[in-house]
This record gives structure tokens, C-alpha cells and sequence, in this order.
């Protein structure tokens, strides 16, 4: 009787197909590119020892209910010891990492920074994902029980899934997977943990199966890279899985690289382009309460130095413009222009306002401009308006000023001190014009009455006899 066949070992090519599937099967990626960069993402996750730097890869949208979690199930079942985040100290995640470190999966990262008080909190957070992005940048704490220096490990591959954009210092090292909602003719496969899971398991137990093999040669791995800088070091995991795996993976990860960055920066070109949109248009709107898009149009294109005569190739349209204001929340309505005429399309002021506080604020002094009565030299402080907020020169925390006066404030060499030490510098008895009100009683030297004043010449003088009399003093009857 014939022993049955062993079947063959599957070929990284192959394994990388059947990833591929699993995840197109529960998610409608933006793009194949995006698809690509998963599958490689995952597989590199298998691989951590062998890399310099550990991709982060970043899942963002605009809005909720477009893939972000269920493509974080997926990954979380396929990738390398996967380590869910949610609610965890940054001490436990630290002291998870190791020489063979886990596959950090944070979901709903966009609570963590998407306030100032929250970005403050996790900014601990922040940096472990900064530094962990490089082999051999530990974190460093001061153990108080044994005095000792701890160096944590902070290298770890990073899946961040997030409702708007990370910070830039994330985005700068991470894969960004730009998700979007599915279209009424876009399909998927319900996902059931129970039901699921087990499959995507096993494919997970293969891929680390023959990645794990490959270990020393990821290692020494030299692969040609399309790209420059940080997104070479961020790539270039992936682009060595896809060499190692063959078939067409490595021409398909090259192209992925290569749209994927190059779709990265037209966004920030993009975004930088919405603001100075936003600036323009309140140049446009002047004290206008409706313009419109017509009205708009014509004046940017007639804006000097301005990029939207020639928005590449031609001038801004009505399209473009509602493109560049849609991540505002800002869309055209019926507006009438002076409040008469027609009801045509256009833009609102008050649909822009809050716009223009927060991303294209007026400079102080535009707000409030010095009046004509005041003189040319005079120094003048603009005044901080009711509907706008302070301008910070810095990302410097500033406490309160009520804080400052709380509390003394310690010298360079942990001494404090208080205004009553600045007060027995001076002499105790003078009054700043050299007149002294509180010394002892001593004969004038004009006319022998006593007298406790003391003219600046150090004679014991009347103020009769003085000649020219000191300044008013509230107490000078008590002396004299």
C-alpha cells in the first residue's frame, strides 16, 4: 500500500497569494498597491530579528465604518504575536518587547492624540513608536528599588488604526493605508473570529514557517530600493520579503513603494495647499457674508504668487475647489451674494469661520491694528480677541499665570526664595529720594530741635531748615 503523498512545502510566492486573498476576501482596500504593502507588512512581521528598521504601518480614513478594524482582525491573526495596546501602560508594553519583539496593534489611535490634553497624556506612547521605528534606541528609566539604569527594548513593528491622521512623526515612518468606505458595489465576506480565525491561523503558522528559515539571509539582504531617505528604511522590509518570496512579488512591491510614497506626498502637498486655500479665500471674502463659487473662482485666479491660475495644468475648478475644503467639513450650498440677487451655488462665512480660527488665523496685529491717536514710538500690545484663540511660539506647555504666583520659584541650586529677601537688600529706612523718615531722634543742626529726618547731604536737618522739602510721605507727621 502506497504511503500518502507529503504534501510539497508552499513557496513564499504562494503564501504570499494566499495572504493576499485572506485579506482581500474581509476588506476593500483603496487600492492593489495597498493590498500588496499588507501582505508584505504581515510577512515582515515574522522577520523582526532580521530588520534595521520596523515599519509602522498606518490605517487612517476620514470617517468611521471604512475597513480600519476589520482589517486590524485579520492582521491580528496573521501576523507575528500579535500585541493589542488598548489600555495598556507604556511600562507593560515596554517590558513586552524583547529580542524576538511582538507585532504592536493599536486600534482607535486617534483618541490618543487627537486632543492637546490627550496628546500630552500618551506622549510617552508617541515616543516609544518614534523610537522604536530604529533598532538599538531604548528607553531609558531609573529603577528607584535597585538604582539601577534600565535600557528597554523599544524595537517593534506597529499597526496603527486611526479615524484622521496620526501624528507627522508616526506618518513619517509608517506604510499609510488611506482607507474609504465601500462602495453599494463592493463586496466582502462577513468575518467571524470563531469561524474564521482558524484558517487564517494556519496560513499565519506557514508564513512564519518559511519566513523564520530565511532569517539570516533577510538579514544580510541588500534589495535595490526605488526610494531615498526614511521611506527607503521604512520599505525596505518589505520590498526584501518580496525579493526572497519571488514570482512577481518583487516587481509588485517596487510599484507599491513607489505610488504609495509618491500618493503620500501629493496629500501633504495637498493639505499645505487647503491652508493657503484657506488664507486666500478670507483675502477673497473681504467682509462678504455669501460669495459665489463663480465669484471665488475669478478672484483666485486673479491672486499674484497665487498656485490656482495654473492648479496643475489649469486653473482651479469649482471640483478642485470643493476637493481642497471638503476635509474642513466645508461644501457649497445656495447662497445669495449681498443678500440679493440670485440663489446660485457658493460658500457661506459662517461655514468658514471655524476654518479660519483654527488652521489660517489672522497675525495679532491684523486683528486688532494700533489706533492713529497713538504715537509713532509708542510701544503697543494687541489684545488677544473674545473668538480667538492665543498664538503660542512654541510647542513649550505654558502654565497659568496664576501658577506662576503659587509658588516660589526654585534657584539653580535647589534654594527658593520669596519678595521679602529681595526687600532687606535695600536699606530699610530710605524712601528713593535720599530723605530718611524712621532714624532716631537727633538735634537739627540749624536750630537744635530734634528731628528723626536726615536730609541727602547726611545732616540732621527740619525739613524748614533743609531748604527744599522731599517728596510727599504719608507718614512724614508720624516722624517728625
Amino acid at each position: 500500500m502506497n504511503a500518502p503523498p507529503i504534501p510539497a512545502t508552499p513557496s513564499g510566492a504562494g503564501l504570499l497569494e494566499e495572504l493576499h486573498a485572506a485579506l482581500t476576501r474581509y476588506v476593500i482596500f483603496p487600492g492593489p498597491h495597498a493590498a500588496d504593502a499588507v501582505a508584505l507588512w504581515v510577512a515582515a512581521s515574522h522577520t523582526q530579528p532580521a530588520w534595521e528598521h520596523a515599519p509602522r504601518l498606518a490605517v487612517v480614513s476620514p470617517l468611521k465604518r471604512c475597513g480600519k478594524s476589520r482589517l486590524l482582525d485579520v492582521v491580528a491573526e496573521t501576523c507575528h504575536g500579535p500585541l493589542i495596546t488598548v489600555n495598556a501602560t507604556i511600562a507593560a508594553v515596554v517590558r513586552s518587547i524583547g529580542a524576538d519583539p511582538p507585532t504592536l496593534l493599536v486600534d482607535e489611535a486617534d483618541t490618543l492624540w487627537g486632543s492637546k490634553k490627550q496628546a500630552d497624556s500618551n506622549e510617552d506612547l508617541r515616543g516609544l513608536l518614534n523610537a522604536g521605528h530604529q533598532r538599538n534606541r531604548p528607553m531609558l528609566r531609573w529603577d528607584v528599588t535597585t538604582r539601577t539604569l534600565d535600557q528597554l527594548d523599544t524595537f517593534a513593528m506597529a499597526m496603527l488604526a486611526s479615524i484622521g491622521d496620526l501624528p507627522d512623526t508616526i506618518m513619517d515612518r509608517a506604510v499609510v493605508i488611506r482607507m474609504r468606505r465601500r462602495a453599494p458595489t463592493e463586496h466582502v465576506d462577513p468575518y467571524r473570529t470563531r469561524r474564521d480565525a482558524p484558517p487564517l491561523n494556519q496560513l499565519r503558522d506557514q508564513l512564519a514557517g518559511w519566513a523564520r528559515q530565511q532569517l539570516r539571509e533577510l538579514q544580510h539582504a541588500t534589495p535595490q530600493m526605488p526610494l531615498e531617505d526614511r521611506a527607503a528604511d521604512t520599505w525596505e522590509p518589505l520590498i526584501a520579503v518580496a525579493d526572497l518570496a519571488g514570482g512577481d512579488w518583487p516587481t509588485r512591491a517596487r510599484a507599491a513603494a513607489v505610488a504609495m510614497t509618491g500618493a503620500e506626498a501629493q496629500h501633504e502637498e495637498d493639505t499645505s495647499a487647503s491652508v493657503r486655500l484657506l488664507a486666500d479665500l478670507r483675502e477673497v471674502f473681504g467682509a462678504a457674508e455669501a460669495l459665489y463659487t463663480t465669484t471665488i473662482l475669478e478672484a483666485l485666479h486673479k491672486l499674484e504668487d497665487a498656485p490656482w491660475p495654473d492648479w496643475y495644468g489649469h486653473p482651479l475648478s469649482t471640483r478642485d475647489l470643493a476637493k481642497l475644503l471638503r476635509p474642513y467639513d466645508i461644501r457649497s450650498k445656495s447662497v445669495r451674494e449681498r443678500g440679493t440677487g440670485l440663489s446660485l451655488k457658493g460658500y457661506a462665512r459662517a461655514d468658514l469661520h471655524d476654518a479660519w480660527q483654527r488652521y489660517a488665523p489672522l497675525a495679532p496685529h491684523a486683528t486688532h491694528p494700533p489706533q492713529a491717536s497713538e504715537p509713532p514710538a509708542q510701544t503697543t500690545f494687541a489684545h488677544v480677541s473674545d473668538d480667538e484663540p492665543p498664538f503660542d511660539t512654541s510647542d513649550t506647555d505654558h502654565r497659568d499665570v496664576a501658577d506662576v504666583s503659587e509658588e516660589p520659584e526654585a534657584s539653580a541650586t535647589g534654594l527658593s526664595w520669596d519678595v521679602s529677601h529681595v526687600a532687606d537688600v535695600a536699606d530699610p529706612s530710605a524712601n528713593g529720594d535720599g530723605w530718611h523718615y524712621d532714624q532716631p531722634l537727633v538735634p537739627c543742626a540749624a536750630c537744635g530741635v530734634g528731628t528723626s529726618n536726615r536730609a541727602p547731604s547726611g545732616q540732621p536737618l527740619h525739613l524748614a531748615c533743609a531748604g527744599p522739602e522731599p517728596p510727599d510721605d504719608p507718614d512724614r507727621s508720624a516722624h517728625h
